[in-house]
């Protein structure tokens, strides 16, 4: 190649490179090739340009280069390819080429493909493995190229178990292995495996495969024993059991028990239960210890009757013997029952016992028993009774041994006590306001007591717990200062105790403003003889909410009859039933929510399940939705929605200023022509062209246009808020089309053409006044002339007496004249 040549090869290809020109004028066919290791390859260089001054290859490997100034076309050929090599097809411009200096590369692929893989093993020859141990398959591939294309596939029977790739970048014929490991398993015995060539080489070039032979593998196991216990019936012989030495190849078996060989054909008996050794010898030597058990029926061996205390562990002893474990079962009154570790009254009685395995079943009958303390009392209810009335008071508990009584209250002279037949009764006579409060029967033996208390309520005189609370409700805002509430007894008692719940024995309460959410503050007293009672302090903790705001639902395009949904939310309120939500229509009240209808949704994680906006006393976010059915005169409306939280006279008065939120709506609805100003029918005199005022009510504004009847648009469409006027002097049908997005509408209006004869009749009485006018002034002037016109002179007047002035017709004038001859 000449050094011209070479520099501009060079320069296109750094013009190339560098972007000076996207596109090159040169076309390859074919533009890409496969071909196999030693076959003749041929390929075109042609362009489309007319103008240039040479065209032709540059091929560094294999091949020659040609160069064309003459064709418009040049060929690269190669006999026996052998070598992935890159030629390159170049054009130089002439001075007359509107391209520069360019190349394009030919891709080619050379490939070489065996007839024949083979597959070793590095196993014995014959294939045989032994199990768990590793061994590899090598599947081998004698030249082969390009390596990148080549996948190894293996198979285990028909089923395809891995798959190779390779990275090799070598084109050249290289010889290409591939290894699949293994550790073969029992069940693996008499499986065959083999590997699959397969070269994939595009579009343009063939799909190649080749399989190797099978191998087949012999697994050598065991031996071994796959049990560590067996089981067998007296008087069957230990080579009749289902757990038999395995193994390959098929081993020599003996059986030792206290280094004795045994006959296995022997039938055994339940002393041969025991631990055993089996021998065997295949494959490998194998010894394992392994135990023997004798199956036979149950026996029982249980005590008649026994005496336990209830609730207390019993030493109960019931065994039973056999194998397999015998399963004991325990029945009363013909129902199965479980003997608990611990007895109850309940569980006395007689009992059947019956013991079963699969070999066999026996019973036996025991008594037991329980001894118990008194059962909880009953027949002791609350009683009501009238101010100097008389109550009874029974009190009985169930016992073994029956149990004794002891009352505890405040004790009166009216107050008899009597106890018969395991039942105690207390007598109040006479009732007074003395003998209400509590009164605690005792039940109790030698194990323990119990004991049960009521109240007696008597009824005409007044009685409540004798205590005051200071204030009687308590209404605190979040966050703010703390405030104090104080019990006291009403009455001074020497022995009352007073304090606020278990967690303090002050008098007095303090609120935590930033956590005591759910505090029911209860004050509790104890007074000798009349027990303990409590008393409750309303508390309410609020908290003013963070902000309030309003979304839109559920519509995204508010259009004319659809429903909008709009959501009220209400953030970090408390406590929720306090809360009012006002919607607002305008200035007029749309709807009033309170707390029953509004829904909260802000529960803490813990509540979610049960937040019930009457009962959750901490901050929480409250919503409210309205739906509108929606028209036009919603357009442009403004909703707003008002939270108000009202907490009583305790709360602050008056309450906190509402707070609110408003949205402003938008509508979007179909056009409405005003026809009151278009009517359908329009007479215009000829010559006197008549305004069509064609109004359009919509949202967005419509655009309106003008249409003859021909089809002719006589006006460009235009967005008109109010009106778009035309002006017509022609009879026809005019249409005024209205649309926006919604849809559209159209008014037809008819313009019926008439003749205007008021001009002609105006022009005729005009010409005829004319006429009689000049007749009038020509004769006038005549007579004006002849009978009454006078000549006068103003030189040398002559007054007239007695003023002066010159006489005229008997009209005194104004000016001094002289006639004139």
């Amino acid at each position: 190649m000449s050094k011209k040549t070479f520099v501009g090869l060079f320069l296109g290809f750094i013009l190339s490179a560098t972007g000076v020109h996207t596109s090159c004028p040169i076309e390859l066919n074919p533009p890409s090739v496969v071909v196999r290791y030693g076959d003749s390859v041929s390929v075109n260089c042609s362009t489309s340009e007319s103008s240039f001054s040479k065209i032709g290859w540059e091929a560094p490997k294999g091949g020659t280069s040609t160069e064309s100034t003459k064709g418009t076309h040049s060929i690269w050929t190669v006999e026996s390819l052998r070598d992935s090599t890159a030629p390159q097809c170049f054009i130089s411009p002439s001075n007359q080429s509107h391209f520069e200096q360019c190349l394009k590369n030919l891709n080619i692929v050379v490939y070489m493909f065996p007839e024949n893989i083979s597959i070793i093993s590095s196993g014995r020859s014959d294939g045989v493995m032994i199990e768990n141990e590793n061994y590899n398959f090598t599947c081998n591939i004698h030249q082969i190229a390009p390596v990148r294309n080549l996948t190894v596939r293996w198979y285990k029977g028909d089923t395809i178990i891995r798959t190779d790739s390779f990275d090799n970048e070598h084109k050249e014929p290289v010889n290409q292995s591939s290894v699949y490991s293994l550790k073969p398993t029992r069940q693996d015995n008499g499986v065959t495996y083999r590997c699959e060539a397969y070269m994939d080489l595009g579009p343009e070039g063939p799909q190649l495969n080749v399989p190797s032979q099978e191998y087949k593998i012999t697994v050598y196991y065991g031996p071994d024993l796959p049990c560590s216990v067996i089981e067998l019936l007296e008087g069957v012989a230990l080579n009749t059991s289902e757990c038999q030495v395995e193994g390959n190849p098929t081993p020599v078996i003996k059986w030792h028990k206290d280094n004795k060989l045994i006959d296995t054909g022997a039938p055994m008996t339940r002393e041969d239960t025991g631990v055993y050794t089996v021998e065997a010898q295949g494959n490998s030597h194998f010894r394992k210890t392994l135990q023997v058990h004798m199956l036979y029926g149950p026996e029982l061996n249980c005590p008649s009757n026994y005496t336990a205390l209830e609730h207390a562990p019993h030493n109960f002893t019931c065994t039973a013997q056999g194998y397999p474990k015998p399963v004991t079962t325990w029945y009363k009154d013909g129902e199965e029952v479980e003997l608990p570790g611990k007895l109850k009254r309940r569980d006395a009685g007689q009992y059947l016992i019956i013991a079963s395995n699969k070999i066999s079943t026996v019973n036996f009958t025991v008594d037991i028993i329980v001894k118990y303390p008194p059962s909880e009392i009953v027949e002791l209810e609350h009683s009501v009774v009238e101010v100097g009335s008389t109550v009874w008071l029974k009190c009985s508990s169930m016992g073994n041994p029956r149990p004794n009584y002891l009352w505890t209250y405040y004790r009166m002279a009216n107050v008899i006590e009597e106890t018969e037949d395991g039942v105690s009764r207390l007598l109040i006579q006479n009732a007074t306001a003395y003998n209400m409060g509590s009164y605690t029967c005792n039940a109790f033996n030698d194990i323990r007591h119990v004991f049960k208390t009521v109240t007696v309520n008597v009824t005409g005189v007044k009685a409540e717990c004798p205590i005051t609370i200071t204030p009687e409700r308590m209404v605190v805002q979040y966050n703010k200062e703390t405030r104090t509430a104080k019990c006291k007894p009403m009455f001074s008692t020497n022995n009352a105790k007073v304090s606020w719940g278990n967690e303090t024995s002050s008098d007095s309460w303090n609120v935590n403003t930033t956590e005591d959410w759910n505090a029911s503050p209860v004050c509790i007293a104890t007074f000798d003889g009349l027990g303990t009672c409590t008393k409750s302090l309303n508390f309410t903790l609020y908290k003013i909410p963070d902000r309030i705001f309003i979304h839109q639902h559920n519509l995204s395009s508010m259009v004319v009859g659809r429903v909008l949904q709009l959501q009220c939310d209400i953030i970090n309120v408390a406590p929720a039933r306090n809360l009012t939500v006002r919607w607002y229509q305008g200035n007029d009240t749309k709807r009033s929510i309170d707390s029953g209808s509004l829904r909260v949704t802000g529960c803490r994680p813990e509540n979610s399940s049960n937040c019930d906006i009457g009962a959750v006393r901490y901050p929480v976010n409250v919503s409210s939705t309205i739906s509108v059915l929606l028209d036009r005169r919603h357009n442009g409306t403004q909703f707003r929605c008002e939270a108000l939280l009202d907490l009583g006279p305790e709360g602050p008065q008056p309450p906190s200023n509402p707070m609110t939120s408003t949205v402003d709506i938008t509508v979007i609805y179909k056009p409405i022509i005003n026809t009151t100003k278009l009517p359908r029918i329009i007479p215009v005199f000829r010559g006197y062209p008549e305004e069509l005022v064609c109004e359009a009510d919509g949202h967005p504004p419509p655009k309106i246009q003008w249409f003859h009847s021909s089809g002719k648009v006589l006006q460009r469409p235009s967005v008109a808020p109010s009106a778009n006027t035309l002006s017509v002097s022609e009879a026809g049908m005019y249409n005024c089309s209205a649309t926006n997005e919604v849809g559209s509408i159209y008014h037809v209006v008819e313009v019926i053409l008439k003749e205007d004869y008021l001009p002609l009749i105006a022009g005729f009485v005009a010409v005829t006044v004319v006429a009689i006018s000049v007749i009038f002034l020509f004769i006038y002037s005549i007579y004006y002339k002849n009978t009454r016109m006078r000549r006068y002179s103003l030189k040398n007047p002559k007054p007239s007496t007695p003023n002066g002035n010159v006489a005229h017709n008997g009209w005194d004038q104004q000016l001094a004249m002289t006639r004139l001859s």
